[in-house]
């Protein structure tokens, strides 16, 4: 129909309403829409580390509608809320407020009842994949590695504790010493690190009464052909060591359980100190061992394996002499120095463990069922890795190696660059310039290199003088009471 008011384009003469709008318009207004309600604070950084449909909203049932409280902002409110010192939940809504009020929407309540539910309907199969994801950008970033350009998955477990509620209890039970109202619920993660990036590969979840090697057994699927597995002396296993190289992969681990081997007993002399050594299968079990007999007869009769002792000479170490065990045993191409600097970094996992539990505040966790116990994890190892996923980025610019960078310092440096990189003021160009310049501050100052370092394992700051619990709580409560009530008789 010709339009007879020229003056007025977008009006039809007949209804005197505007045109409707096309398909491309709704969806550019949505696109705005959903924008203007996205919580993208820290996002902002260590967003492209994480795929966007993951964090989409649902198409139906939980998260599925696009609040305050979508999907996507219950993630990254979460995710802030892991990064910060305080680490509360009163933080996070008080983040989001700041974040609604700035974009003109509607302020949510101080309450954090509405997050809390938010957080229970985040799904723990998608902080999987989540976790796995950054995990795989983690190995793109890596182009290289330090060992003969082999992957080196180091492999540690570590505690932690929790509120002392009946449902944590019940999965992850306190220390048997401790009496009941006076311990709290403690949980063992073993987890698997890439140990030229620090990068978390994967990881277990088990009570104080699961041993490590059960959880790592868990966790073969991670393991690449041609990678090293290298662990302690809790890994130092047959059954494991066979597994390992049925799967293609090397194994580097100290000598436990068994008695070193002479020389004169063994298959070929390397050098000194060095043997190519026979070890026979042990016999099975059946009350100690939780592999069937007929997995265990599967296993090869004999395996033939590298000895290397290493003599300690430095001040400060446990230990002045120690065997390894390795499945490396080409001595031209892998010296027996080489193996034994590259068990020295196995310390690296501690490290690693440290900027979790300390640097991170992952030591106590804070959630009250076994559910979200396990999703707080899982958002602290995503957290942790898109961190990592950082340094790398910075190491990269700097062309310095990520052992270098402070895992410390990259944190101080996002809570500090957040609110630049939230504001909507900035262009795309000035963007670019900003995060050059945060890359540049990460990675300005290295980490002191001090291998020969001595220090006293002993902690100097006295503890409180507080007599410590002995009975639960509401007991010692009304034992005080009565001990007031005869001092007042008397």
């Amino acid at each position: 129909m010709k339009n007879t008011t020229p003056y007025f384009d977008g009006f039809l003469i007949h209804t005197l309403r505007r045109k409707s709008r096309s398909t491309q318009q709704k969806m550019a207004e949505e696109r705005d829409w959903l924008a203007k309600k996205t919580f993208q604070q820290i996002g902002e950084l260590c967003g492209k580390f994480i795929p966007a449909n993951l964090l989409q909203s649902n198409a139906s049932g939980n998260l599925s509608r696009n609040r305050i409280y979508s999907k996507a902002n219950v993630f990254w409110a979460f995710f802030s809320q892991i990064l910060s010192p305080d680490g509360g939940c009163k933080e996070a809504v008080k983040k989001l407020q700041a974040y609604s009020s700035e974009r003109g929407l509607k302020t949510p309540s101080s309450s954090t009842a509405s997050y809390c539910t938010a957080r229970t309907k985040l799904e723990l199969a998608m902080l999987n994949e989540t976790l796995e994801q950054t995990a795989k950008n983690l190995d793109r970033m890596a182009e290289t590695y330090s060992f003969h350009d082999r992957r080196v998955v180091v492999v540690d477990g570590t505690g932690f504790s929790m509120p002392d509620t009946e449902a944590n209890q019940k999965e992850w039970p306190q220390s048997a010493s401790q009496k009941p109202g006076c311990g709290f619920p403690t949980g063992r993660i073993c987890a698997c690190f890439c140990l030229d990036s620090g990068g978390l590969l994967s990881h277990r979840i088990g009570n104080k009464k699961s041993h490590e090697l059960p959880l790592l057994r868990d966790q073969h699927s991670t393991f690449k052909q041609d990678d090293i597995f290298l662990g302690d002396k809790a890994f130092c296993s047959y059954y494991d060591i066979a597994k390992f190289k049925e799967l293609g992969v090397d194994s580097v681990v100290p000598l436990a359980r068994r008695k070193p081997i002479s020389g004169a007993h063994c298959v070929k002399k390397l050098g000194d100190g060095d043997l190519l050594i026979r070890w026979t299968r042990p016999y099975h079990q059946k009350k100690r061992s939780v592999i069937s007999r007929e997995e265990w007869e599967q296993l090869p009769k004999e395996l033939i394996l590298r000895q290397i002792k290493v003599t300690v000479a430095q001040p400060g170490f446990r230990v002045e002499e120690y065997y390894i065990i390795t499945t490396l045993l080409d001595e031209s191409l892998y010296s027996a120095v080489e193996i034994a600097g590259l068990y020295f970094r196995r310390w690296d996992v501690e490290l690693f463990f440290r900027d979790l539990k300390t640097t991170m505040n992952m030591d106590i966790l804070r959630c009250q069922t076994p559910e979200m116990i396990r999703k707080e994890i899982q958002m602290y190892f995503i957290a942790y890795n898109c961190i990592r996923c950082l340094m790398c980025a910075a190491a990269t610019e700097a062309n310095v190696p990520v052992r270098l960078i402070s895992f410390k310092g990259t944190i101080q440096a996002m809570r500090n660059w957040e609110p630049i990189f939230d504001s909507t003021q900035i262009s795309k160009t000035d963007r670019r310039r900003i995060l050059a310049d945060f890359y540049e501050s990460i990675a300005r100052v290295p980490i002191s290199q001090r291998p020969d370092r001595f220090e006293p394992r002993r902690v100097k700051r006295r503890p409180k003088p507080f007599p410590l619990m002995t009975s639960a709580r509401e007991v010692m409560k009304e034992n005080l009471n009565k001990e007031k009530s005869v001092a007042k008789q008397v």
